[in-house]
């Protein structure tokens, strides 16, 4: 009679237990929780406002459930002097800030941005957002519903390129949600490092992804090390392409089906857009003639903000020749948007800029698409 007391009890406690597992449990694979960043990095938004994050030093993709799905207005209010902001708020300054990213969700229009605070090995990654009152909060981790996707084959910790960079911080280098899936570039740890992964959301196995080649006209050579910097997804031809910048500058389209487990794939080089610089951010935006011309927006570390037509995107013929300055797809440069270090769509008539000026202050601002 005991033991059947006893096996009966021990029933409830387990029916008790996987209620109580289900109930921190998510229809997308979330569970509640503490989560821990070792670093915050890339980011991009899914559905339900559920925010990517590119964890690059545990190579990881976090999903963390922000919950942040009130329609917002159009755009919130320009934050001046937000670096000085940041570092009010945790309690540092300035120059101990560092803004890696910064995304607008797409529901409630707050901007949020992936901050370490902090330099060197000792640097705590945070995550902020703006309010509807253009005030910065933190996202709190203790206690949130997420997902964890690691990265199988990402560098080894602490190991260095012949110049002496660290190699796990560009184990992700940008990322993107499209078509169900969480596309990420970066390095990976194989012979041929350069890396495009595209992983199921939510999250089951993450593969190792598919190692991508170009060929550079700039440097006249075909090139298998060097990552991505900045994508954004885009249909060519009515099929799913990537289209990727990487430093110095050519401009590469990779159709999406191509990412499979383990291939190796040639990318098409469209553009050569000057050399001596690194591309940041990139969109595509339609305007004009009732939103029927789509264009890209792309901010670079020493070019500018450049401006480019997709018309005829798919027929520009593969540079596999060196290039002595530009050549492809044409640009122009906005010459009056300078210091653009970060780059997103507000909605389809307005980006958010995060501009540096001259004296190190950064200003989040609005833009018209132009």
């Amino acid at each position: 009679m005991q033991r059947k007391m006893r096996r009966l009890v021990m029933a409830a406690i387990g029916s008790l237990a996987l209620l109580a597992t289900a109930a921190h449990a998510d229809p997308k694979g979330l569970r509640t929780g503490k989560v821990e960043l070792k670093s915050a990095g890339p980011l991009t938004f899914g559905p339900d406002a559920v925010l990517f994050v590119g964890d690059s030093l545990d190579g990881s993709i976090v999903a963390l459930a922000t919950s942040d799905t009130k329609p917002g207005k159009s755009a919130t209010t320009d934050i001046k002097a937000v670096n000085e902001k940041i570092a009010a708020l945790l309690g540092t300054t300035a120059d101990q800030i560092l803004i890696n990213d910064a995304v607008v969700n797409p529901l409630s229009k707050s901007v949020y941005l992936s901050v370490m605070r902090g330099r060197g090995p000792e640097a705590q990654p945070v995550i902020l957002r703006t309010n509807g009152k253009g005030e910065l909060e933190e996202l709190r981790l203790d206690n949130i519903a997420h997902a964890r996707a690691a990265l199988p084959n990402a560098p080894e910790a602490g190991k260095k390129d012949p110049r002496g960079r660290d190699l796990r911080v560009e184990a992700i280098t940008d990322i993107e949600f499209a078509a169900g899936h969480v596309i990420v570039a970066g390095l990976s740890n194989e012979e041929f490092s350069s890396n495009l992964r595209s992983i199921p959301y939510p999250f089951a196995n993450v593969d190792q992804g598919s190692s991508v080649e170009i060929y550079h006209g700039a440097h006249g050579r075909y090139e298998t090390n060097s990552p991505v910097r900045t994508f954004v997804s885009y249909n060519i031809e009515g099929k799913p392409h990537i289209l990727a910048a990487y430093t110095c500058t050519p401009l590469v389209k990779f159709q999406l089906s191509d990412l499979r487990p383990g291939n190796k794939v040639m990318g098409t080089t469209i553009a050569e857009l000057g050399n001596r610089n690194r591309p940041l951010d990139m969109i595509i935006y339609r305007k004009g003639a009732a939103a029927g011309k789509e264009f890209i927006l792309m901010n670079n570390s020493s070019r500018g903000v450049m401006k480019m037509s997709t018309q005829g995107i798919g027929n520009y013929e593969a540079i596999t020749a060196r290039v002595p300055e530009t050549a492809g797809l044409p640009y122009e440069t906005l010459a009056d948007l300078k210091g653009v270090e970060q780059l997103d769509r507000w909605d389809d008539a307005t980006a958010m800029l995060l501009v540096r000026d001259e004296s190190g202050s950064m200003d989040i601002r609005s833009l018209a698409l132009p």
